[in-house]
């Protein structure tokens, strides 16, 4: 529930916004030459579908509680930026806007995978596509530059390398099933997700045998075991990162453990 100073910043955050309209850019002729610029509260109410009242209560700050739908619309009608769109959801106390992942990570997220040469790293969509990757992980997982299908949970399902590079398989597959299904929930009526589960339920029996039994759990950082075929056992901790400027992707970083012998022999395999 928003506080009085968040609703008086709210209110103040709509007014500028609407005083600052072009209105030739919006096709509406101008006013008459008393009047400030920018769009009148009624005409905003036209755009958004919004009542004047409840318009008015807003930019007055009132203690109402203004829907989703209600802040969308006025969002819209204001020519919000995605930034201030967000920012007037906060002050309402309402959750962020979701989103998209794009298909290919921008180049500054390449950048910033291929600048981490001595720790696999990847980029992660919100339907587990693997949009991007640098050197190390390439070489942790040669398969990721063939075929198609870059997903990270349908390589550990159906890849058998990835059974081999995982001892703890039957439990790191798990893991990841119950992290994808707590991060799923707001993307499955999606149809890359929804096609995801339907393929994965036919493919792999363990996979539709997890995804039945409903586990739910939220990332952490931690320690993971792998075994390369070229250098044995991999002591490497997991670390997950989100870009401020690109919310739809996550950056998954391995640094390896210090027990003696992995960074020397991740050190060679990459070398």
């Amino acid at each position: 529930m928003s506080t009085e100073a968040q609703r008086r910043e709210l209110g103040a955050l709509l007014r500028a916004r609407r005083v600052q309209l072009d209105r030739a850019a919006l096709g509406l002729p101008p006013v008459p030459r008393s009047r400030t610029g920018g769009l009148r509260r009624e005409e905003v109410s036209a755009l958004s579908g919004v009542s004047v009242t409840w318009y008015t209560w807003l930019e007055q700050g009132r203690d109402i509680h203004p829907s989703r739908q209600v802040l969308d619309a006025v969002a819209r009608a204001l020519r919000l930026s995605a930034a201030e769109h967000a920012y007037v959801l906060s002050l309402a106390g309402l959750p962020a806007l979701t989103a998209a992942s794009p298909a290919v990570a921008p180049a500054h997220v390449q950048r910033l995978l291929d600048a981490l040469h001595g720790s696999p790293a990847f980029a992660l969509t919100s339907a587990w596509d693997i949009a991007a990757w640098n050197a190390a992980y390439a070489v942790l997982y040669p398969h990721i530059g063939s075929g198609a299908d870059r997903n990270l949970l349908w390589s550990v399902f159906t890849d058998p390398y990835v059974r081999e590079l995982l001892p703890d398989w039957d439990t790191d597959s798990r893991r990841f099933l119950a992290e994808f299904r707590a991060e799923a929930g707001p993307h499955l009526g999606e149809p890359a997700v929804a096609a995801l589960v339907a393929r994965l339920s036919a493919a792999s029996e363990e996979f539709r045998a997890g995804w039945t039994g409903g586990g739910v759990e939220g990332f952490t950082s931690r320690e993971r075991l792998f075994h390369h075929p070229r250098v044995g056992d991999l002591r490497l901790e997991q670390h997950r990162l989100v870009p401020a400027d690109v919310p739809g992707l996550s950056v998954v970083v391995y640094t390896p453990v210090d027990d003696g012998r992995t960074p020397a022999a991740l050190a060679a395999l990459l070398g």
